[in-house]
């Protein structure tokens, strides 16, 4: 009986804890204070010290996933480094149109892949496809790496190995969209933390989807999916843009509130020998 007591007792003590790292949390404005909570409290490892360091950096706002040094992407969880961007759930439908264009023994690229997890989710849906992944960051780099992604620094495709080139079946990004003047709208606590390099895509928020437009072509073989996230009225602007360079078969798709987030184009056969334009 003296262990089931103990037992009860240190149930309640943990619960204890959760229940007031929870209000903390609440207080401090985190919407998912509970989840948050039992994330911590997991990271912590039953260490009470290493548990109020860890409240403490997430109650003055730094990212959870840079506090626990992980998160959750659908199916996977990924390991994510401070300093490196943190995968967003709304990511997750560019990442199953990515792998339903990728052929089971194919070849894709995943550019400014931040923590690899975009790579990570192709080579989890296509075991036997080759998927590399390249960021101009060093730290997201070494991130994906110690992923287990092949990882490559350098700007948007120029990293990726000459032999891949003309042979992707798949470029996918999630590039910084957000327009400058937006940033302010972001939530306030990220780029008290975060490199604004991370959100910001220009003026209108396309200069890097434009580039990479225009940079995929160089590595996608002829019928490759070049794929992109973005916001806003960008596909309105992108989408053109996209014929202009050669591309053919636009589409888009929008989330459940009907808001356009992403774009996809094929580069075709017969355009195939514009790429050194």
């Amino acid at each position: 009986m003296a262990g089931a007591a103990d037992a009860s007792g240190a149930a309640d003590a943990s619960d204890g804890v959760a229940a007031a790292l929870t209000a903390r949390l609440a207080r401090a404005g985190c919407v998912a204070a509970a989840d948050e909570a039992r994330e911590l409290i997991g990271a912590a490892g039953g260490d009470p010290a290493r548990l109020k360091t860890l409240a403490e950096r997430r109650i003055a706002g730094e990212p959870l996933a840079w506090v626990t040094g992980r998160t959750e992407f659908g199916d996977l969880t990924v390991r994510v480094d401070p300093g490196v961007y943190v995968p967003r759930w709304q990511s997750l439908p560019l990442a199953r149109r990515a792998a339903a264009r990728l052929p089971p023994h194919g070849v894709a690229v995943d550019v400014c892949t931040g923590s690899g997890v975009l790579a990570l989710a192709l080579s989890l849906a296509r075991p036997e496809a080759r998927v590399v992944a390249t960021d101009a960051d060093a730290r997201a780099v070494a991130c994906a790496r110690a992923n287990g992604v092949e990882a490559y620094l350098g700007d948007l495709c120029a990293p990726v190995p000459p032999v891949l080139r003309g042979r992707a079946d798949v470029v996918v990004a999630v590039v910084p969209y957000v327009p400058t003047a937006e940033l302010r709208l972001l939530p306030r606590d990220t780029l008290r933390y975060e490199d604004a390099s991370l959100y910001d895509g220009g003026p209108d928020g396309t200069a890097l989807l434009l580039r990479l437009s225009a940079d995929a072509r160089h590595v996608l073989q002829p019928g490759g999916a070049l794929l992109l996230e973005l916001g806003g009225a960008q596909a309105d602007h992108i989408g053109p843009e996209l014929g202009r360079l050669g591309y053919a078969g636009t589409q888009t798709w929008a989330d459940e509130d009907g808001d356009v987030r992403g774009i996809e184009a094929r580069w075709p056969s017969c355009h195939a020998t514009r790429r050194n334009r």
